[in-house]
């Protein structure tokens, strides 16, 4: 059977599914110091005397899976994986000649390495939930589920491998340590042996129930959480870059974490949400005509339009805020672009900005599209909201970690703190600092006015420097980041020590850009910074450089700050 020459089916899906794993193992303090060259070469010599163990095991977990197999294709490609596993063990010492290492001192597979392997083998023998063990195997159907579930305990390593090696290329100069190893698993014949695993695993998973298929994925799943267990397990005996909590000591120092809420945290803009709150409510009002016996008393206390009405109001203002951002996005863009770094001149732009986002929250009270809102039914909203992949999880592990000295602040332009409060208090964290416009109310309904606190750049980068000088401790050093995806955050990712762009809009990219700041991918500045880094100094941070770093997702925020 010929490898596969495409990456889609089950195993490609199921790695998609699962890729915050692969990021995590990305941003370990193995990983980052392997890439920046200045890993300990005795630290290298341990984690390939483990890999040993992992190819003992899979040259094992295959000749098992080969035996279960009844397609006689994906038995010759079984047995043409297991060769390839015993080669690489046969030649795995003229591959560490180069680094001097002596791996008979290494025989011992460490916990992590024990606990992978060990599931690799029971998968291989059928100890799965469900799945009868290898004397009991009654039928070749049977044999081939075991064949399938062994594949895919092994499969997700094997791109682990790939991706971590493609990742590493752009940091792989000539003169890198390791680059015979990034060599290796970035290499075309890697690749194709992952790639026919891979589609041996499809193939094999072609006739599995939609209830084996969910065993399948949650035995990948599994193999790719161990091994990033076991890149966390890998003794780094030196100062790593990441994660940056672990360079703060409570005692010490504070971290004060400071995030945008609508589309950094939310997938949706909450503006959205609460206009069709407002409609569905009205749409409510429109079935009790005043007087009507069913009319609820208090909604027959606030008057309001009906929801046809409000709806083509909501859109009007939609279409007039879109037309008026853009129209002020080119403006900021027709002075000459900057040759440097140019804080002021983007400042000065902003407070233009700022002034059409008041006069278009000035329009939406004035239209009383926000007139009537039940204070429940936003809570029950602010409950439902979906937030980006990992973006509760990271606050959570923040919030939830008491020997973490930090402290987490929520800016945002959002109309309705309380809508913020209760998505974060549905995760569990009840008492998150808000910092954001408020309704008012009259028994439970919104008036349509808003108390505001947050309605332009400049009003952020004012809260941002009120809260700085009122929790500044004189015996603690403070660090802050900003999290932020729009032209909005500009000013604060700016003035924070670390700002990090996620899924950053086009506006901000054209706006940062054509006041000179500069944008580099999280990583590719942490392997810089443990590159250049000196043991026993600190790893520097400085606001106001004119760089911000930008990240794919929650994932890497996470890792960065937390870790894995």
């Amino acid at each position: 059977m010929a490898a596969a020459t495409t990456e889609e089916g089950t195993a490609k899906k199921f790695w998609d599914k699962f890729s915050k794993e692969s990021i995590l193992t990305l941003y370990t303090p193995f990983v980052v110091s392997l890439a920046s060259g200045n890993l300990k070469v005795d630290a290298f010599g341990h984690y390939v005397a483990q890999d040993v163990q992992f190819y003992k095991c899979f040259a094992q977990a295959y000749e098992l899976a080969e035996d279960c197999a009844d397609d006689d294709d994906a038995k010759v490609s079984i047995v043409g994986l297991r060769k390839r596993v015993l080669k690489e063990l046969k030649h795995h010492d003229s591959f560490v000649q180069e680094w001097g290492l002596d791996l008979s001192k290494e025989t011992t597979p460490n916990p992590a390495t024990t606990k992978y392997t060990n599931f690799v083998l029971a998968t291989a023998s059928g100890k799965v939930e469900g799945v009868k063990g290898p004397g009991e195997l009654a039928t070749p159907f049977e044999k081939t589920k075991v064949a399938a579930y062994t594949l895919s305990a092994i499969a997700p390593s094997m791109r682990l491998n790939v991706f971590l090696g493609k990742e590493l290329m752009d940091f792989n100069g000539d003169q890198h340590p390791y680059k015979k190893w990034i060599d290796k698993y970035s290499s075309e014949a890697y690749q194709a042996a992952m790639l026919l695993t891979e589609d041996v695993l499809d193939k094999l998973s072609v006739s599995l129930t939609g209830e084996e298929l969910d065993t399948m994925q949650k035995l990948y799943h599994q193999a790719l959480k161990l091994e990033m267990e076991f890149f966390l397990s890998l003794p780094v005996d030196q100062q790593t870059v990441l994660p940056l909590s672990k360079q703060h000591v409570s005692t010490e120092h504070r971290l004060t974490i400071f995030s945008d809420f609508d589309l950094t945290c939310t997938v949706v803009d909450s503006s959205a949400i609460l206009a069709e709150i407002a409609i569905v409510t009205a749409r409510k009002s429109d079935q009790s005509q005043p007087g009507s016996q069913n009319q609820p008393e208090s909604q027959s206390q606030i008057a309001r339009m009906s929801s046809a009405d409000l709806r083509s109001t909501c859109e009007l203002l939609e279409k007039e805020y879109t037309e008026e951002y853009e129209r002020c996005i080119e403006n900021m863009l027709t002075n000459q672009k900057a040759e440097e770094f140019d804080y002021e001149g983007l400042k000065t732009a902003l407070e233009q900005l700022s002034e059409f986002e008041r006069r278009a929250n000035k329009k939406v009270i004035e239209s009383n599209v926000l007139k009537g809102l039940n204070l429940d039914d936003i809570k029950r909203a602010g409950e439902r909201l979906i937030l980006h992949d990992g973006c509760m999880s990271f606050f959570q592990s923040i919030t939830n970690n008491q020997h973490l000295n930090v402290i987490v602040h929520v800016l945002s332009y959002c109309w309705c703190a309380d809508l913020i409060r209760s998505s974060f208090s549905s995760g569990g964290i009840p008492t998150m600092n808000v910092h954001a416009n408020e309704f008012l109310y009259e028994n439970s309904l919104s008036t349509g006015e808003i108390i505001k606190t947050i309605e332009t750049p400049i009003d952020k980068l004012q809260a941002f420097t009120d809260i700085l000088k009122n929790s500044v401790e004189s015996d603690k050093t403070n660090l802050t980041i900003y999290i932020g995806d729009s032209v909005g955050d500009l000013l604060c990712l700016l003035e924070a020590d670390i700002g990090i762009v996620i899924a950053s809009s086009s506006s901000l990219q054209k706006i940062a850009t054509h006041f000179g700041v500069s944008f580099v991918p999280l990583f590719s500045a942490l392997i810089k910074k443990q590159k250049e880094h000196v043991e026993g100094s600190a790893f520097g941070w400085k606001g106001l450089s004119g760089l911000l770093y930008t990240v794919s997702s929650w994932a890497e925020v996470h890792s960065f700050i937390i870790g894995s």
